[in-house]
């Protein structure tokens, strides 16, 4: 009878904040998965289980001002970079020397960050819907009003997140949905400023001297995830692969192809 890989949820401290995360099987060939903004690592629970049970150690972290982690109401506390940093403290903190670290939408941008501050410490990215130049605009358009809610009429955001509350969790993405609703005013204001007012991703120079292996998943039909921005980038990485998804959900509903396809990359990437 097959059984479930363990799972094992722990925290650590970084610059004072308590961080949390959890750990997805056991082993050497380690994997990182960033969520996107205002998620939490409960996104990636059904892709961590796939990678677990196919014999990697896969640890999925609330970053801070998400989940489980603190979440202080400075704005100056939050940015794409400082992410970065936290992924990093993350390996350094479970003593491992090179991971795959992989991430969705600002998480994917997280993993942008890793390859440029830290390109020792990684085997691959896998980004998924990454944010760039061409999402600038559809971005602050989407995220704007949450922040003036959170500045303004934080009542609304608690009582959002008072009846998110009261739902019943069990399943995967009822409670995705839920997590991602129950957010407070004061933290959720400061991410919100810190990230779009800071350095969204590295500029194009940049990115195109990450030289480590790379899985671009991108698709169409997105305006805060452009196509354009997840085509343009497999062009500009020198070690990219690119995988166009069906969906902005494939890989949350229907999700074996890009599973398989990540599975194989984090293979190859561990020298299997």
């Amino acid at each position: 009878m097959l059984t479930r890989p363990l799972e094992l949820s722990q925290a650590f401290t970084f610059e004072g904040h308590r961080l949390c995360y959890t750990q997805y099987g056991t082993g050497d060939e380690v994997v990182v998965l960033a969520h996107g903004i205002m998620f939490t690592r409960r996104m990636h629970a059904p892709l961590a289980r796939a990678l677990a049970a196919d014999g990697f150690r896969v640890i999925t972290l609330d970053l801070l001002g998400h989940g489980d982690s603190d979440r202080p109401g400075e704005s100056w506390r939050y940015s794409i970079p400082a992410f970065g940093d936290q992924v990093v403290a993350l390996l350094d903190h479970l003593e491992v020397d090179r991971a795959v670290v992989g991430g969705t939408s600002l998480g994917a941008n997280v993993a942008l960050e890793v390859a440029v501050k830290a390109p020792q410490r990684l085997r691959g990215i896998v980004v998924e819907m990454p944010v760039l130049d061409n999402a600038i605009v559809a971005g602050l358009l989407t995220f704007t009003p949450l922040l003036f809610a959170a500045r303004f009429v934080p009542f609304g955001v608690r009582a959002v997140a008072a009846v998110a509350g009261l739902v019943p969790h069990g399943s995967q993405w009822v409670d995705v949905v839920t997590d991602t609703l129950e957010q407070r005013p004061a933290a959720m204001a400061a991410l919100l400023h810190g990230v779009f007012f800071g350095r969204i991703a590295p500029p194009k120079a940049v990115r195109r001297t990450i030289a480590v292996p790379a899985l671009v998943i991108g698709h169409e039909r997105d305006p805060i995830h452009p196509f354009g921005d997840a085509d343009t980038l497999a062009a500009d990485l020198p070690a990219a692969q690119f995988v166009q998804a069906r969906s902005p959900v494939e890989l949350r509903f229907d999700p074996q192809r890009l599973t398989t396809a990540i599975l194989d990359f984090a293979r190859r990437c561990h020298g299997r």
